[in-house]
């Protein structure tokens, strides 16, 4: 019998900017890890007091949510479990999965950690000093205390590497998959009442992420600016606002483009497979990228991608979508106008797209991190 302990406290059922990136790589994991666990494991993912009682189908898979009343929503007090309550809590387990960069400091199981992207250290500006601090400096810990290292692309990997000095031969890529059941062309005539509903134009341009200085929209909005107004398709930004959201108003207001530049807010995770399915073309000039996930569920849903081919975006697109440098104002331009013009290309891009989505499975992702335990476990039985 094994016992595999998973701190899943970033899971969130609060609507904002957390239902989605982390969020939504541990919910995928935990749909799918049971039923890739040997018949005498057992699973426990350790979630705050503000997350679902539940998942179907990991009960009878010998797997549970084990909740506090704590809501850990804070960073502060997530931090205050993480590193004063949770290490008792893992008594008795023979693995411990830190599902967002940290580990306890003291704790006996050994871990596996998953790193989503290094953002804190690249773009330290988008948070608060002492948060900042924490997870670079645990961050680099738990990843050399690790046994292994889960990072969700190529990219991640390479600046894993890179960045904190971890070996190469400790990190594994496990990268996320998404819900074909939900991220699917939908039939146009739910489409067609979407739009009625939310009064959006018949063509349209989409973006959908946080609003924050790597997602480059500022670049975006030069570049859609210098096209033709009658070339331009009315180009709408969802998500909420992040950190130094000014400059993004600021290219709207400089460039003239109030009338053709919609910002929707936050998108429910409900909603977004009709955003997507109703947009022409995707659009995502992000500068910096753990993933990418906005990208993989848009091709999935069959809506062509126009993206940088920065950081991980140019593995997650690739061979579906145009790859535009995210700094060339003029290469943007050109790709936008493609986008608007070229039938051809955008019926391509569709079917490109679908066969780039098939790269990326959950239950792969869920095999794959067993496989990850099991070498730890193996490696662990012959120190014991």
């Amino acid at each position: 019998m094994r016992h595999i302990a998973l701190n899943a406290h970033l899971l969130s059922r609060q609507h904002g900017y957390r239902t989605a990136g982390i969020h939504g790589y541990i919910d995928g994991l935990l749909r799918h890890l049971p039923a890739a666990f040997a018949p005498d494991w057992t699973l426990t993912a350790f979630v705050g007091g503000l997350n679902p009682a539940h998942y179907d189908g990991m009960t009878m898979r010998r797997a549970s949510l084990f909740g506090r009343p704590l809501d850990t929503e804070s960073p502060a007090r997530r931090i205050v479990w993480e590193q004063a309550i949770q290490p008792f809590a893992l008594n008795g387990f023979d693995l411990q999965h830190a599902l967002a960069f940290a580990a306890p400091l003291i704790s006996r199981p050994p871990c596996v950690v998953t790193i989503y992207d290094l953002s804190f250290i690249h773009y330290p500006e988008r948070l608060p000093a002492s948060r900042r601090l924490y997870l670079r400096w645990l961050t680099a810990l738990t990843c050399r205390r690790a046994r292994l290292v889960f990072a969700i692309s190529a990219s991640t990997a390479r600046d894993i590497v890179a960045t904190l000095g971890i070996s190469a031969a400790k990190v594994e890529v496990i990268a996320p998959g998404t819900d074909r059941t939900v991220y699917r062309p939908l039939p146009p005539d739910e489409i067609a009442a979407f739009k009625r509903a939310k009064h959006l134009p018949d063509r349209f341009w989409l973006f959908v992420g946080t609003l924050e200085p790597r997602k480059n929209l500022p670049l975006l909005l030069e570049a859609y600016a210098a096209l033709p107004a009658a070339s331009r398709l009315p180009l709408i930004l969802g998500g909420g606002k992040g950190w130094d959201t000014a400059p993004i108003f600021a290219a709207v207001e400089r460039h003239g483009l109030q009338a053709s530049v919609m910002f929707p807010g936050f998108i429910p995770p409900d909603d977004l497979p009709f955003w997507y399915n109703s947009a022409e073309t995707f659009v995502y000039p992000s500068v910096f990228e753990g993933f990418g996930l906005p990208v993989l569920e848009a091709m999935a849903c069959g809506t062509p991608v126009v993206v940088s081919d920065a950081s991980s975006l140019s593995e997650v697109a690739r061979g579906a979508g145009l790859l535009v440098p995210p700094h060339d104002v003029d290469a943007w331009t050109a790709a936008l106008r493609r986008a608007a013009d070229d039938f051809d290309w955008r019926t391509d891009a569709r079917e490109r797209g679908f066969a780039a989505a098939d790269r990326y499975s959950w239950d792969v992702a869920a095999a794959r991190t067993v496989a990850g335990y099991q070498k730890v476990l193996r490696v662990d039985e012959k120190q014991d």
